[in-house]
């Protein structure tokens, strides 16, 4: 299971990486950028916790977070931690709020939700042949 999650995880972040190095802009760059690092970071949790916990609470736990890192990208948490000069943390962490990126997250959530909801029917099905 850890495997798995490592090689989406991995490939997700290729995709992050090549968004934020080659994209300066349009649908790709503002939009599913903020879908895909749900999937990445869900992924990665999951990679951690192993695939053991109820993925419908990771995803919700997941989303939660992309939440609150937002919200801390309103109240410019980078600045008042002082790293506000270093370019590495205001891209990492963000440095402004956007209804829009809210928007993006919960997509993603919504389409993890959609990808556990499909794997346990097909679970279902598996075992009733």
């Amino acid at each position: 299971m850890r495997l798995r999650y490592t090689g989406i995880f991995l490939l997700l972040l290729a995709v992050e990486v090549m968004i934020a190095l080659f994209l300066h802009g349009g649908f790709i760059r503002n939009y599913m950028g903020d879908v895909i690092v749900v999937w990445a970071v869900y992924c990665f949790v999951q990679i951690i916790l192993g695939g053991k916990y109820d993925h419908d609470l990771v995803a919700a736990g997941v989303l939660i977070f992309a939440y609150l890192v937002e919200f801390l990208q309103g109240i410019h948490i980078v600045d008042l931690l002082g790293l506000g000069h270093i370019r590495f943390f205001r891209v990492l962490i963000g440095t402004s709020f956007s209804w829009i990126d809210m928007i993006c997250y919960t997509a993603g959530a919504l389409l993890i939700f959609l990808g556990i909801f499909l794997a346990k029917k097909c679970r279902v099905q598996d075992r009733t042949r």
